[in-house]
């Protein structure tokens, strides 16, 4: 009798490796908004208005000349986190093949497994991730979505950042309107108030100004208990709503399986999970109707793609969340039915600009991301640092 001693794992670029990783430059940029805003963890004392949000960018370049540029963020805390924990592992990429995103995710991962494999940790890679991604792309001449393999070069698009609590109910009005006259192609407003009478009543003022037709989406940001959630997910059928968002807390698979099961309204939920396990999760139980991962907080394009074929083997539709700069490309390239977030914050840290027409989000021509930094994104650098053999 044999034995054959399992095979290790690959460790480094084979012989096809044609260019290596040269130079990897971080930047914490801190991007302020123009006025705080709140949602429901506001109101319920959870957290504190959001009054600027941290970023962290990636670019890296090869000895072959090419390069990439990524992003993950966070929101009131924990940027700093996301640039040190970057810092640490970013040199474990110099010298390797940036054609091996896969390989690579798994190196980095496993770089700071100690601290785990979800969460900050992977957040922190994500950066990276999105950098070799947009390398890969813009070294085929291609954009990303093309690269992926797009579904279509145009993606259904709604707005967020004009319906949250903070907002009086006419501003909220009169920006559901801009936002339509935009061409943006649905609205989403915010709810979780302490009154759900008052909910109602916003809701059922934006679906009035808008019309029954247009496409509109509501957000409890969790902030709903599981009896709160059924009785007004029942009152909200009325509006015939595209979805309901995050009714529950973002962990209770099981309640929002059987609040998905109630109500004939479809439910949204997974912006806030951190890995693919944590999607397959709620997948598995059937938990949402609409999968909504967000690349820079699962670790990046490599692990949002198994996240889209778990979906897509699932028959659900996608809403991926925020950071339209990158979800377009993402939503594109997904078999089902999908949607794209639109939020104009983040238009100040690039030069390009996305483009509506007919409710829908354009994919642009560019290769990659097709996003530069600005000037004022620099002006906004707190912190950055450099690994490779020349300087920035």
């Amino acid at each position: 009798m044999t034995s054959t001693a399992p095979k290790p794992f690959a460790t480094a670029p084979g012989e096809a490796t044609t260019d290596r990783i040269e130079q990897v430059r971080l930047r914490l940029i801190s991007l302020p908004l123009h006025a705080p805003i709140s949602d429901a963890k506001v109101l319920t004392g959870r957290q504190k208005p959001l009054t600027e949000i941290a970023f962290l960018f990636a670019e890296i370049r090869t000895e072959g000349g090419h390069e990439g540029i990524g992003f993950s963020y966070s929101k009131r805390a924990g940027g700093p986190g996301l640039f040190a924990h970057a810092r640490e592992i970013a040199p474990e990429l110099v010298g390797e093949d940036p054609s091996d995103t896969g390989r690579l995710w798994n190196k980095l991962v496993w770089a700071g497994a100690s601290v785990g494999r979800s969460g900050l940790a992977t957040q922190a890679i994500a950066a990276l991730d999105v950098a070799l991604w947009d390398l890969k792309a813009r070294r085929a001449g291609l954009p990303l979505a093309k690269l992926l393999g797009a579904h279509r070069d145009s993606v259904p698009c709604y707005n967020t950042s004009g319906g949250y609590l903070s907002m009086p109910i006419d501003q909220v009005l009169e920006n559901a309107t801009a936002s339509a006259a935009r061409g943006i192609g649905g609205i989403k407003i915010k709810v979780g108030q302490p009154d759900t009478r008052v909910d109602i009543a916003r809701v059922s003022a934006v679906r009035e100004r808008l019309g029954a037709d247009f496409p509109l989406m509501v957000d409890a940001n969790q902030q709903w208990d599981r009896t709160t959630a059924a009785r007004v997910g029942r009152v909200l059928e009325e509006f015939d709503l595209v979805w309901i968002e995050e009714p529950l807390d973002a962990y209770d698979a099981t309640g929002h399986a059987a609040l998905a099961a109630s109500l004939d309204t479809p439910i949204a939920t997974g912006e806030m999970l951190t890995s693919v396990a944590e999607h397959w999760n709620l997948i598995e139980k059937g938990a949402s109707d609409f999968v909504q991962p967000d690349a820079p907080r699962v670790g990046g394009i490599t692990p949002f793609l198994r996240i889209a074929a778990l979906a897509d083997h699932n028959g659900l539709q996608m809403a991926p969340h925020f950071a339209m700069e990158i979800h377009l490309h993402l939503a594109a390239a997904y078999p089902g039915g999908t949607w794209v977030e639109h939020f104009e914050w983040l238009e100040p840290l690039f030069h390009e600009r996305l483009e509506l027409r007919d409710g829908r989000m354009i994919v642009p021509d560019r290769p990659g991301l097709g996003l530069s930094l600005t000037d004022q994104a620099a002006a906004w650098t707190v912190e950055e640092c450099t690994t490779g053999d020349r300087p920035a």
